[in-house]
Formats: C-alpha cells, structure tokens, sequence
C-alpha cells in the first residue's frame, strides 16, 4: 500500500519521501516503486519522464528525515493500533504545525489514534484502496477533530491524483471495509462449508453482482493476516456478525496470507 500511495503521488508532479523500518524493507519498496513506475510510463500516465517521477522518490529509514515542510504525511503501516500512534506521534515531531496527518488504517477509530497528536485538527483518515494505481476511490474519514482546512486540502490532493473521495464519519471499519469484510468472511464461509470452490464463488460475484474482483481472490490481494486483524477488531467493536471463520484462522496460521506469500485461496506466482 505505502509503495503504491508514493508511486500515485510521484505520478503526478510530487516529491515524495518514503520512510521504511530497515535496508531491507527499503530496498523492497525501492524495487516495487520502481516496477510500478516503469508501468505508469508505458501506459503514459505520469506527468514527465519515468525519469522524473524516479528521481522525485527518495526512500529512508529514519522519519526523522522527513522534510519538516512536508505538505502531507500518510501512515501506512499494519493494522495495529500501537504501531500506529508510534510512527504518527514521531511524524508529528519531524514535521511543521501546518503538514497534514493521515493515517490509511481500514478499520481502527481515527478518532482513538488522532488523541495522541498535539494537533488533531490536522488529522484524517486517507484510505487508498488496493492496487493504488488503478483504484479511484478514496475513503476520507473524518475524524471528531478533524479540521475544514485539513478536509478541504485532504480533497483537493485527491482530485489531483484522479481519485474519487467518499467522505466518512469515524466508525469501527468505516464504511467500505464494513460492507467489504462483511462479503469477504460470507464468502470464507461458504467456502468452508463445501458450498462452492473459491472460482465459483468469486466468479458468481462477478459475473451476478457485477464486483470487478471476487471476495476470495479480494482477499488474497488484500492479505488474508490483514483481513483477519480487520475481522477480529470489528468482532471486538461490532458484536459477533464479524467473527473470523475457522478457515480464515487456519490459513493465516499455516501461513497462507495470499498473494504476498503465493497461496491463499489461490495459487500465486513467487512474490
């Protein structure tokens, strides 16, 4: 996701720095951001030479090294709530009183997470949909302090990146990965109970429903762990509607995750 965020912003004019916990998680990021630049280009869609938009990614492991007159920062690692409030609370510190916070969480309250800045007012949720690049819609979730200005400027970059916002009142899962977990767990259940394979499935959804992307395959993209993470917390929130299947669990637990790992509800090529 953080790959994909910095690829869309350096696509249409931006420098962007990005911040990765070690060498070799940048080095990953490095390689992803390239790949998907090098797509951009062949499918004309940057503004400037594959070059430029290179040359306008720089990728570091301190976030202390953020620019202090960042315009925007988007927090975009995993779904734990601790992580989060560590990596945006030094953010904060590293940036000036005027740079916008988002966080891209799917489903923790962003109301919880901006009660640790000293500035909520300048804080939203921003959350991009997978794969960033194609996807146009954007879910801005409104926090209970969020400010006009932070909410007039988290739309006008959206409209400069082509996307559509769908605004949002904080809310365990929001709006889209409530409706959007929701499918996905029937789906695992259906599938548990021998109902129907994970082609026939998806392909009903599709084909029926009109869904560019089955709930399983969805599901294998998005990361089974993440998907799991998001159905345990809305579980906690929500009540039982949300509790994770057993399928769910053992897969996350022999460590079929999805696309990332190669085996999910579907076979991968080696990510």
């Amino acid at each position: 996701m953080g790959a994909g965020i910095a690829q869309v912003f350096a696509g249409i004019g931006a420098n962007v720095v990005v911040v990765e916990s070690d060498d070799s998680a940048a080095d990953a990021a490095g390689t992803r951001l390239d790949a998907g630049l090098r797509l951009a280009a062949e499918r004309g869609t940057l503004d400037g030479s594959l070059t430029d938009a290179q040359r306008r990614v720089r990728i570091v492991t301190d976030i202390t090294e953020l620019p202090s007159d960042s315009a925007l920062v988007i927090e975009a690692v995993p779904e734990v709530g601790e992580m989060k409030v560590r990596v945006l609370t030094a953010a904060e510190r590293a940036v000036s009183s005027d740079t916008v916070l988002a966080s891209n969480t799917s489903s923790l309250s962003i109301g919880e997470l901006g009660s640790v800045l000293v500035r909520p007012e300048r804080f939203l949720g921003m959350h991009f949909f997978n794969p960033v690049p194609v996807s146009t819609l954007v879910e801005v979730v409104l926090g209970p302090n969020t400010g006009e200005r932070t909410q007039r400027r988290a739309l006008d970059w959206i409209a400069l990146l082509g996307k559509t916002p769908v605004l949002v009142k904080d809310s365990p899962g929001f709006a889209t990965s409530r409706l959007g977990v929701m499918l996905g767990l029937e789906a695992i259940r259906t599938l548990q109970e021998g109902v129907a394979d994970a082609e026939s499935i998806d392909r009903a959804m599709e084909l029926g429903y009109g869904h560019p992307m089955g709930p399983l395959r969805s599901t294998d993209l998005v990361g089974l762990d993440v998907r799991l993470a998001i159905a345990e917390h809305l579980w906690q929130t929500l009540g039982d509607r949300f509790a994770p299947p057993k399928l769910l669990r053992e897969k996350v637990a022999r460590g079929e995750l999805g696309r990332k790992t190669g085996t999910g509800f579907y076979s991968w090529p080696s990510p």
